[in-house]
């Protein structure tokens, strides 16, 4: 009996039973899924980039073309981000210096604010220029400079209204606080109809053409700094391309790997079988 029992086989290791049928389909179903859904990921942001890429190439375009006029009250409603923002535009009216609002802005020249005039054009609607950066310290002197109104002919680029206001920070238009540019309250505020839907960043001096609005700025204490529209995107597409196809050969290899450890413990159990019946044959 104690020979029977030395010859005999020890028994398999749960480690080395083969899984179901039923677990080894549910993991090929979930392999197969997070592959596809991360492969869809990494190709959807593939064709986010190129749609970048082309955004940034048509922005580069729109800010160096000659200037155009800007679009007027029949072109209003079609006006938009995609199509028109950073646009380079041109716009002749009468300045409303009386009704110039201030905006908080942060520049690469520091703290300060925006200084948003309002253009009266000749068939009566108004266009809100941003005629530039000025400082903290000086937004005082800009105000009480604002005495005259003059006719010019200004170039720039078209921006689209930012509403509500900036972060964390609201519009207070009652105490003529304003964190964003936004068109619509700062027309109701200063009673601006009808009003463009979108602003003007003014170009930097140098470049402007009107010989008038020069002078005017040369009058100035502390004219505003125009010229500093920030142009950039974020494209980080490739990046996030690059992790999504990570991620699905990661599922890829895993799956491969659980594939490999399944064969390695069937070819096991088949071995252990066929050694149980060498034994069961020589016991004979």
């Amino acid at each position: 009996m104690s020979d029977l029992n030395a010859g005999a086989q020890p028994p398999v290791a749960a480690t080395d039973i083969p899984r179901s049928l039923f677990v080894r389909r549910a993991l090929a179903m979930c392999a197969g899924v997070f592959f596809l859904c991360f492969a869809f990921l990494g190709t959807w942001q593939i064709y986010r980039l190129q749609w970048k890429l082309d955004l940034i190439a048509r922005v580069g375009q729109r800010v160096h073309a000659t200037a155009i006029a800007a679009p007027d009250q029949q072109l209003w409603s079609g006006v938009n981000a995609a199509n028109d923002e950073y646009r380079h535009v041109q716009v002749s009216g009468l300045l409303l210096s009386e009704q110039t609002s201030y905006v908080q802005a942060s520049t690469v020249l520091g703290s300060g604010y925006w200084v948003l005039t309002p253009l009266r054009q000749t068939d009566g609607s108004v266009v809100l220029l941003n005629r530039g950066f000025v400082p903290a310290m000086n937004k005082t002197k800009a105000t009480t400079h604002q005495e005259q109104r003059q006719t010019v002919s200004i170039t720039g680029l078209l921006r689209m209204s930012e509403p509500d206001g900036g972060f964390l920070r609201k519009n207070d238009a009652a105490a003529d606080r304003w964190y964003s540019r936004d068109v619509v309250a700062i027309g109701k505020k200063h009673n601006l109809s009808p009003i463009a839907p979108y602003f003007i960043d003014a170009d930097a001096t140098g470049s402007q053409p009107d010989a008038g609005y020069k002078s005017l700025l040369a009058s100035e204490y502390q004219a505003p700094v125009a010229g500093l529209t920030v142009i950039s995107f974020h494209n980080n597409h490739l990046v996030y391309a690059l992790t999504w196809y990570a991620l699905a050969l990661m599922v890829a290899g895993g799956y491969y790997l659980v594939i490999r450890e399944d064969r390695r413990r069937l070819n096991k159990m088949q071995r252990h079988s066929e050694n149980g019946r060498h034994q069961d044959v020589r016991q004979d």
